[in-house]
């Protein structure tokens, strides 16, 4: 398929620049596909379309603050630094992004806080935004992550126009995030509570977790019209035979598995057997679901609604039925919900 053909028009205003007010609270489009109906739900509703020993399948990647405010050495000049991911613990290596980037090159020192409580040294250009620093700090491992903790911001999307605050730092996460690691929130999973998990597991539903450190090149513009020329950027994930073994037990049993996501459908469909099963792995997964794609494991996703042109968009497509995602789409627009990472929810089953 053509990049094109996820091209429509979304007004500005439904994309949301908060939560909704509870967690659950949030609306639930549902779309079934084998017979095209659409329902006007809210999230809590999600207890209706699940029975007991289903199982639901979480991505417990948790957000670390990565959006970093500094100051160019001599000329002070006021640069944003967006952490990617750390690629040497001892040596305290990071892939960043850096806005504006004309003015940093290798050799610059960057200052973060109050006076120099953190400094960081260019050492690497690696795309025409991107550099590998080294921060300078001597002490122990748990300081330095207090200091990127109180220096950093919450990484909002730059779709959200406002500076975050005191509720992103716990409304940007989902209830069960563990492992640290993404600079994006798995946002499906942000309309859960822990009441709602609670309700779902006295139902008789199982959760399995599974890890997938999301990045920005989820997020990175498509610039390929042929999607099949398109290439993801590669992204940490990690699933444990315990997950296998809830998943497998359901699947075997003729329950329904639900994928809550995007980022836990990428991790699953990296990790199958030739049975269609789920299997352990630990890896790096650049897989790209577009239309037309079988997929293995899960028979039902809950996820937003996405902006245009983009690879969330496009897995949805490739899920739901080309057709019925991009109807969905319009009236989703007319009945004015709220779209991306703050917006409403989608479940196709």
């Amino acid at each position: 398929m053509k990049l094109s053909q996820f091209k429509f028009d979304l007004p500005l205003n439904l994309i949301a620049q908060h939560p909704a007010k509870q967690r659950e609270d949030a609306r639930m489009m549902v779309i079934h596909r084998h017979t095209g109906q659409m329902e006007n739900k809210h999230f809590r509703d999600v207890l209706d379309y699940f029975d007991d020993k289903d199982a639901f399948i979480v991505n417990n990647t948790k957000v670390f603050p990565a959006r970093m405010y500094g100051r160019k050495e001599k000329t002070g000049a006021r640069i944003e630094v967006f952490l990617l991911r750390e690629l040497n613990k001892p040596n305290r290596l990071w892939d960043v992004i850096v806005d504006p980037a004309r003015k940093i090159r290798v050799g610059n020192k960057l200052y973060f806080g109050d006076g120099e409580e953190l400094v960081a040294e260019v050492i690497d250009n690696t795309t025409s935004r991107g550099r590998t620093i080294r921060f300078l700090w001597e002490d122990s491992e748990e300081s330095f992550r207090q200091m990127l903790e109180r220096l950093g911001e919450t990484p909002l999307p730059k779709y959200i126009k406002r500076k975050p605050d005191d509720e992103d730092r716990e409304r940007y996460q989902t209830v069960y995030a563990k492992h640290e690691g993404a600079v994006a929130a798995p946002t499906a999973g942000l309309h859960f509570s822990r009441e709602l998990i609670k309700r779902l597991e006295i139902q008789g539903i199982r959760f399995a977790e599974v890890t997938l450190h999301t990045g920005l090149g989820t997020f990175r513009p498509i610039e390929v019209e042929d999607l099949s020329k398109h290439k993801m950027d590669a992204e940490y994930y990690r699933i444990e035979e315990a997950a296998c073994n809830v998943v497998n037990k359901a699947k075997q049993s003729g329950n329904r598995i639900c994928s809550v996501g995007t980022t836990t459908m990428r991790a699953l469909e990296s990790s199958f057997t030739a049975q269609k099963l789920l299997k352990p792995s630990e890896g790096w997964t650049n897989v790209f679901i577009h239309p037309p794609y079988n997929f293995n494991i899960a028979d039902s996703l809950i996820t937003n609604f996405h902006l245009p042109k983009t690879s969330l968009l496009i897995m949805a497509c490739a899920f739901a039925g080309y057709d019925l995602a991009i109807e969905a789409y319009k009236k989703a627009i007319k009945d004015k919900y709220r779209f991306f990472s703050y917006g409403d929810a989608m479940l196709v089953i």
